[in-house]
């Protein structure tokens, strides 16, 4: 959560765009993501350039020489952040609206590309020099506190914050997944170079570009040297699906800014007849909404015969079975209900998981980790697609602390179950004599189904009471005694003062 400075400053910020003739909140979000791009770019092709150096790799810039801006050839120096952020205002207003604008809506000459797709009607509204002016001033004061702030999450914060403005607007329903637990779920299911990635609900794409970046640290010879790896990694391997443009172009930059030069990235209702998707993926991330119910006349008719109902967390899961190939893993998060819930639709939904694909994990997350934007109670599954069973025992774990504290002030502290979790869940032979006192263990699937396919972990978890031992009755009486005299005495020296 963005809090104290860097807080005042987006304020500070969006203040600066309602006294400039700025004040429709989609489009202040739509104006700052883009200058936020530009600086991004400009970071980033600084960035790959070092990296491609290091490895010994060529590396073209995209501002290397002369660059064709419409029916110009422009020096492309003169389009970096770094450059123009010290020109007058004037000269500055000039060069982003008829040079660097142009640039960046025509930065993928191929029109099917997830960000040619969401530029296309991209445009450029700040309406003076003077305003451009003191919003790059701010941004770059922004930039600023948060390269100081030593967390991974900064940036992933700071999107969350502006976008919570569309909130508190009544535009929009969805909140972050923290990048804490988007790194943690990626951690649990390992991607690899020959994955095929999908969020089905994607967002700002979080999921993807972590998963990106997880393989880049995992698996950097292969990304970088194999040119049929580079390739897929590049151009097939992440898929996101969402319903809001705003949300779609933000991803789409998002993703080339982390280096991912053609993601798909298309609007779709994922659960709608839109999502033909089927046996594609072999891993599926996902947070998705928990809306409550839809109208069953747009639901895909196939999800409704895993689980007739109108519960999105419970379509979505029928919906990831569906798109995952055999072999396929799933991480995802859903809301304690799907857990415990009575309903046939819940139970069904549960059983598939169980008896006909393997499901490994139920990891019982804090309430206050969506906090301040949300405090419903979740967890995350993860299972891998079957569709012959395979689940033997289901590992349990009980999550008490992610490394912030569960206020709407998330400050960070010291307690944090996060790496337990996934070292845990990485050698889960050694769960297997576990007590069911203990914060993690296993069940087997015999007990679950008994239970009527419950996997609320409460259901099994064990308490451990200790007993309390009380002094005798007759001390804490003399005791009782004790106090009551020493009342009386001192009313008594209270008296003779007055």
């Amino acid at each position: 959560m963005i809090t104290g400075e860097l807080k005042n400053k987006i304020d500070a910020l969006w203040n600066t765009f309602a006294a400039g003739g700025l004040t429709s909140p989609l489009d202040v979000i739509e104006q700052i993501t883009y200058l936020m791009f530009i600086h991004d770019l400009d970071e980033s092709d600084n960035r790959r350039a070092k990296e491609s150096a290091m490895l010994g790799l060529p590396y073209d810039s995209i501002f290397a020489g002369q660059v064709q801006v419409g029916e110009r050839q422009i020096d492309g120096q003169q389009l970096k952040w770094s450059t123009f952020k010290d020109y007058p205002a004037g000269k500055m207003y000039t060069i982003i609206q008829e040079w660097v604008f142009p640039f960046i809506k025509n930065l993928h000459g191929n029109k099917d590309s997830a960000y040619s797709k969401y530029m296309d009607d991209a445009i450029f509204k700040i309406p003076t020099p003077l305003l451009l002016s003191k919003v790059v001033d701010a941004l770059n004061e922004i930039y600023r506190l948060m390269n100081e702030t030593q967390s991974s999450d900064v940036r992933g914060d700071v999107y969350e914050y502006i976008s919570s403005r569309l909130q508190e607007n009544g535009l929009a329903g969805a909140f972050r997944t923290p990048r804490h637990i988007i790194k943690m779920m990626v951690d649990l299911v390992e991607p690899n170079p020959d994955d095929v990635i999908c969020d089905p609900a994607c967002g700002t794409a979080g999921f993807l570009v972590a998963a990106g970046t997880y393989l880049k640290e995992h698996y950097k010879k292969e990304i970088f040297f194999d040119r049929q790896k580079k390739d897929h990694y590049m151009n097939h391997m992440f898929y996101g699906y969402d319903m809001g443009r705003t949300m779609l172009r933000i991803g789409a930059m998002n993703m080339m800014t982390h280096g991912i030069d053609n993601p798909f990235i298309e609007y779709r209702d994922s659960l709608s007849d839109q999502n033909p998707d089927r046996d594609r993926y072999s891993l599926i991330l996902a947070n998705p909404p928990f809306k409550g119910s839809l109208d069953a006349d747009i639901v895909s008719a196939d999800l409704l015969k895993v689980c007739k109902t109108k519960k999105t967390e419970l379509l979505f899961l029928a919906l990831f079975l569906r798109m995952l190939r055999v072999g396929g893993r799933c991480a995802c998060i859903v809301p304690d209900g799907v857990l415990f819930g009575s309903s046939t639709a819940h139970k069904a939904i549960r059983r598939e998981l169980i008896e006909n694909n393997r499901l490994e994990a139920v990891i019982s997350m804090p309430s206050g980790v969506f906090k301040p934007y949300a405090g419903v109670s979740t967890a995350v599954l993860v299972f891998t697609k079957t569709g012959h069973g395979g689940t033997d025992n289901v590992w349990f774990y009980d999550m008490q602390a992610d490394g912030f504290s569960l206020d709407d002030k998330r400050t960070p502290v010291k307690d944090n179950d996060i790496p337990d979790i996934v070292a845990r869940f990485k050698n889960l032979s050694a769960e297997a004599d576990r007590p069911r006192t203990a914060r993690s263990f296993l069940v087997p699937k015999a007990e679950i189904a008994a239970n009527d396919y419950d996997l609320s972990i409460n259901k099994y978890k064990q308490t451990e009471y200790k007993p309390v031992q009380y002094p005798p009755t007759a001390d804490i009486l003399a005791e009782l005694n004790a106090l009551e005299q020493e009342i009386a005495a001192g009313l008594k020296e209270l008296e003779g003062m007055v």
